[in-house]
């Protein structure tokens, strides 16, 4: 039986922060916490995600200074979301037709998770690369 969202996210520690809170709080955070992102939160709601790429492409590449620079100049504004009931290859096809790493998971508009890649260590890769392989011999065949 294929893993739900929520069966994966069920002992998560929820890691948010406020929008204003700046990147070097939120580094820090991430770096306390083992996480790639932080979820950007406003009054129970998600606005927003900050992650590692952020950091590297939206601060640091720009030459922002960490110090000053809040989440809500670099985050990720109205991140795709998922929500729980979902089935963990759901998420993974999100992530892969996106191009990012981290789907916050949702539920009655309050985050309550995050799913990532590196979530993806268990039976659902297997069967996410394999599609994937299929999908390409097909367009090998049709082209």
């Amino acid at each position: 039986m294929p893993r739900s969202i929520r069966m994966i996210i069920e002992q998560q520690e929820i890691v948010s922060s406020p929008a204003k809170t700046t990147v070097s709080e939120a580094a820090r955070l991430m770096k306390k916490t083992g996480v790639g992102a932080v979820m950007v939160v406003e009054d129970g709601k998600l606005v927003g995600v900050f992650t590692e790429r952020d950091a590297l492409f939206r601060v640091i590449a720009e030459g922002r200074d960490v110090q000053t620079t809040r989440l809500v100049d670099v985050m990720t504004r109205d991140p795709q979301t998922i929500h729980p009931d979902k089935p963990f290859a759901h998420a993974l096809h999100i992530m892969y037709e996106g191009g990012f790493r981290h789907v916050p998971v949702v539920e009655d508009g309050r985050p309550i998770g995050m799913i990532s890649t590196r979530d993806a260590l268990g039976p659902e890769l297997e069967d996410f690369v394999y599609e994937l392989l299929r999908q390409e011999q097909v367009d090998d065949i049709l082209s």
